[in-house]
């Protein structure tokens, strides 16, 4: 799995003109899902999301996480983070898990998430044509791979 967090003053998406989920302060969590993710990929993933400390303590330093400041997440299926672009000008998701396999992976991941965060995470569907927009804090945006764990 590999994810793009970025820190948020506000985000939401959009599905046909309608707000499917909208935040305050907190994460934008953009998700793809590999064919080769795993459970193991979910927990330890969305531990790693929900413990992320990039929120800012009373002496200004980065040291706190999503839950200890209070703020939310948004959570968004995006295939493309799989891209390669290594041969040629468009990019191949052949790495990217077909839909039969990633949407139960994306809803057991949504589940652990929202089980780690302790709320609810709002979330807009996946394969539909999103508009997502945010306000980037910081700004603050960090990949982060289940199979390149540094």
């Amino acid at each position: 799995m590999r994810a793009v967090i970025q820190r948020v003053s506000q985000a939401s998406v959009t599905i046909a003109g309608e707000v499917r989920g909208a935040i305050g302060a907190g994460l934008l969590v953009l998700l793809g899902v590999e064919a080769a993710d795993t459970a193991e990929d979910i927990e330890w993933l969305s531990g790693k999301i929900a413990r992320l400390r990039v929120f800012e303590d009373q002496e200004g330093v980065m040291n706190l996480s999503v839950q200890e400041a209070g703020g939310e997440i948004l959570l968004i299926s995006q295939f493309t983070l799989f891209a390669s672009t290594k041969k040629g000008n468009r990019p191949s998701y052949i790495r990217a898990a077909r839909p039969e396999q990633a949407i139960p992976l994306y809803e057991q991941f949504h589940t652990r998430l929202t089980a780690d965060l302790g709320k609810t995470i709002p979330t807009g569907i996946f394969g539909a044509d999103m508009q997502v927009s945010l306000i980037n804090n910081g700004p603050v945006t960090i990949l982060i791979d289940s199979k390149n764990r540094e």
